[in-house]
């Protein structure tokens, strides 16, 4: 992306050269491919379109995570080679600002540093097994907050950018629905060792299918019985769990005595509350000025008079 040759010289084309840059610095900014995949797809910045001998033409599709982190390894945008493991000068003038490059080496490499570390300490027991229910397969990740790891299965639709291909439940805590799956397993095969999840899972797991109301486990065929009232497709054995996501808000609702209807209601926001007083008010005052002027006896009845109507607003 950039250069072109022309004459058997490397010629910069300047548009594609900002592409190059904007990239960069996009990628700094967001600190994150997957961000920055949809970033380019929404500003419209494609591959580059190459026309082959045969005639037929390639590229001018969105961006996807290899491309991508291809083009941000890239020296070549800093005027330098790489051959046989060295790092030498090359032909044609830098297009990026070394500073920039420089800046975004570290946080890939802080990236790729942080997955390793993660992988590393605690290897996702489902992963290659977990798929959503589009048969898109789902791929560990995580995210920190507060200095606590979250992990997560996703999509991998979502990986790509391409949201609308994901299935119905395209992000999921791992360490539910591992625990989940483990859990199973280890009741059908009144497994009481001391055996720990991930081994059990890779041990008697094939696959994983995530549906919004349940999960189908795919047992090993060897762990099968014929005889199961589980057993579907000859030899597969597949285990069929209830099962639903875990809302990330919960919903808030009122508590009320056992003995009380069964109906759940939600409290009133406080500002919807705040709204719903300051409109009682100004609908009683204006029913009051519309009114005629009160008889002594009957004033003390009135709202404004009225000390346990005030308090019960």
């Amino acid at each position: 992306m950039a250069p072109v040759t022309r004459d058997r010289k490397i010629v910069v084309v300047e548009e594609e050269a900002e592409r190059v840059r904007t990239i960069f610095r996009r990628y700094l900014e967001l600190g994150s491919l997957n961000l920055l995949m949809a970033d380019l797809r929404e500003r419209g910045i494609v591959t580059k379109v190459r026309s082959l001998k045969s005639g037929r033409t390639i590229g001018g599709i969105p961006f996807t995570r290899g491309p991508l982190a291809h083009i941000l390894r890239n020296r070549f945008y800093i005027g330098e080679v790489t051959f046989k493991g060295e790092i030498l000068p090359g032909e044609k003038p830098a297009i990026l600002d070394r500073d920039l490059f420089d800046a975004v080496q570290a946080k890939l490499n802080g990236q790729r540093n942080n997955h390793r570390a993660g992988h590393t300490t605690s290897a996702p027991s489902l992963i290659g097994r977990l798929y959503d229910d589009r048969g898109n397969r789902m791929t560990p990740s995580h995210v920190r907050k507060d200095g606590i790891k979250y992990r997560y299965y996703l999509s991998s639709p979502l990986l790509h950018g391409q949201p609308e291909r994901a299935g119905s439940v395209a992000r999921v805590p791992a360490a539910e629905v591992e625990a989940r799956v483990a859990s199973a397993v280890r009741e059908h095969f009144a497994d009481c060792t001391e055996i720990n999840d991930r081994d059990l899972i890779r041990g008697h797991v094939v696959r994983v299918d995530l549906q919004v109301d349940h999960l189908a486990i795919e047992l090993k065929a060897a762990k099968a019985s014929s005889t199961s009232c589980n057993a579907v497709d000859n030899d597969r054995l597949v285990l069929r769990i209830s099962w639903k996501k875990t809302p990330m808000k919960r919903r808030r609702e009122i508590i009320v005595p056992a003995s009380a209807s069964a109906h759940k209601l939600r409290p009133i926001r406080a500002e919807t509350r705040a709204t719903l007083v300051a409109a009682i008010a100004h609908g009683r005052d204006g029913l009051m000025r519309s009114l005629p002027a009160p008889s002594p006896a009957s004033s003390r009845l009135l709202p404004e008079n009225n000390a346990a109507f005030d308090k019960s607003i």
